[in-house]
């Protein structure tokens, strides 16, 4: 993972995340399949983070999802995109600070199934500042069953 702050990577996440350059979920997942590499990550399922539905419709594809599904490619990993669910719209975290980001996701996720249930999951996400969203979808993994979740992001804010 390397800081957000780190031009050439911030300007590929944002260029990818909001600028539909899907491509570059190619470049950037080894980044992240060296990362799980070199962790010794012994993980049974990647989950990317989810978008809701609303937030899905009006960007046309989750970032994380593409990026997990590549890095499927480098790990040998299945993904799962059905059970974790986001099951309300939250606010952009963008512009929240660190209180504000953890009361806009709470409870924000659950799971619709067992699937993961005693498993070792993966989540994928792009950034993470506080890990707010990461803690959120944890909690509801652990809440379905999961045995341990660990988080994965390309990028770290400050």
């Amino acid at each position: 993972m390397a800081l957000f702050e780190n031009a050439p990577l911030r300007t590929a996440i944002h260029k990818f995340k909001y600028q539909n350059y899907h491509v570059l979920a190619k470049t950037l997942a080894p980044l992240l399949a060296t990362c799980y590499t070199i962790t010794s990550l012994n993980t049974e399922a990647i989950v990317p983070v989810p978008l809701h539905r609303a937030r899905h419709k009006q960007r046309g594809y989750n970032q994380a999802e593409l990026l997990a599904k590549e890095l499927t490619k480098h790990v040998q990993q299945p993904i799962n995109v059905h059970t974790l669910i986001r099951c309300r719209p939250t606010k952009s975290q963008m512009t929240l600070n660190a209180v504000e980001r953890q009361h806009n996701v709470a409870n924000a996720f659950t799971c619709r199934n067992n699937q993961l249930q005693d498993k070792t999951v993966l989540l994928i996400d792009d950034v993470c500042t506080t890990g707010a969203t990461l803690d959120a979808c944890a909690e509801a993994l652990q809440q379905a069953g999961a045995k341990a979740v660990y988080g994965l992001t390309l990028a770290r804010a400050r």
